[in-house]
């Protein structure tokens, strides 16, 4: 008579798992084919908004339907093409389910200090970077977004709203500040929601594709969607008296289609955009006028910093890279050394 094999302890619990694993899969099966029974074929999709574990999607008749998203689904922003089924009995205000997220082209993140990286759009062709004169023009803001934009290859354009609040000889100083970056390659707009003044050119840039509004709070971000789809009403709020900061008015990013074609996106408005992401090399590849002197200093681990032999450093000596970018650059790592949150 044979003798029983007894089995290990690690054996028993290698069975034991494999049958719970099986078993899993086998509720998953009836799940699904529950699932199935109790929704239209799948389509194809946009999301228009996202809401905690609901989003809005486009049909492709153009009809808004608040869906429920998968589980399985690990990110889901404005701007994605989605697969997604039409409920058969819509409860409870959701009247569809999303299965699935087509690849995307491009994504916007901003890092935030509690979440980590938080995607805030997709499938972006044009990210519109709006200053304003009031908070206080910042060009280190429009250096991060610019660092973005050449990260994530996205198109970036400069526009200054609210320069009804300025007297024409200030408005000139403010072009003359802002052509350094014309020289770089990026186009900027002046602009005013309340005049309309610049508003036609900047609706040549958006007619097609999808842009998106990103910026300071208080910038007028909501103010100039408004001027741009009269009727849409989107709430705006002035800056703050008291701190001179932004307030926020757009809590979740939403996407628009314009009357004259193409699809606008306005996202939240945040009081400082963080580059904790991105290493000191994304960084300074994120500054197009360096990249020519890259791979030219004399160490190949150069800083751009302090080192000697640096090409950067010797470029802004001699009146080809301007010092207030510089001084922008270097404001941008030494941020980053000082905020970077540990899950970065």
């Amino acid at each position: 008579m044979t003798k029983k094999k007894h089995l290990t302890q690690r054996q028993q619990q290698r069975i034991s798992d494999n049958a719970d694993k099986r078993l899993r899969q086998h509720k998953s099966k009836m799940v699904e084919s529950v699932d199935d029974a109790a929704f239209a074929p799948a389509e194809n999709g946009l999301i228009i908004s996202r809401f905690g574990q609901h989003a809005d999607v486009e049909a492709s008749d153009g009809q808004i339907v608040r869906c429920n998203m998968r589980r399985s689904i690990a990110s889901l922003v404005t701007g994605d093409n989605v697969m997604w089924r039409r409920a058969l009995q819509p409860t409870g205000g959701i009247d569809g389910v999303i299965d699935a997220v087509e690849p995307r082209t491009s994504v916007l993140l901003r890092p935030d200090f509690y979440d980590g990286l938080k995607p805030v759009a997709a499938n972006i062709d044009l990210m519109i970077i709006v200053s304003a004169i009031l908070p206080a023009l910042s060009l280190n803001i429009i250096d991060r977004y610019l660092v973005a934009a050449e990260i994530t290859g996205i198109k970036p354009l400069l526009v200054i709203n609210k320069i009804d609040l300025l007297p024409v000889e200030e408005q000139q100083v403010i072009a003359a500040k802002l052509a350094l970056y014309q020289n770089l390659g990026y186009d900027f707009l002046m602009v005013s929601a309340n005049t309309n003044e610049g508003m036609s050119e900047l609706l040549t840039y958006i007619q097609s594709g999808t842009s998106i509004f990103v910026g300071q709070s208080g910038v007028g971000k909501s103010s100039l969607m408004n001027t741009l789809m009269p009727g849409l009403e989107v709430q705006t709020q002035d800056v703050s008296a008291n701190s001179g900061l932004g307030q926020h008015t757009t809590t979740v990013s939403r996407l628009y289609h314009l009357a004259e074609g193409g699809k606008l996106i306005d996202s939240p408005g945040i009081r400082e955009f963080a580059l904790w992401h991105l290493t000191a090399e994304e960084v300074t590849r994120g500054f197009n006028e360096f990249i020519p002197w890259l791979g030219r200093c004399k160490f190949r681990d150069c800083k751009h910093i302090s080192d000697p032999g640096c090409a950067v450093q010797h470029a802004v000596e001699i009146g080809e890279i301007s010092t207030e970018r510089y001084d922008s650059y270097l404001k941008i790592l030494a941020s980053m050394a000082q905020d970077k949150p540990n899950h970065f």
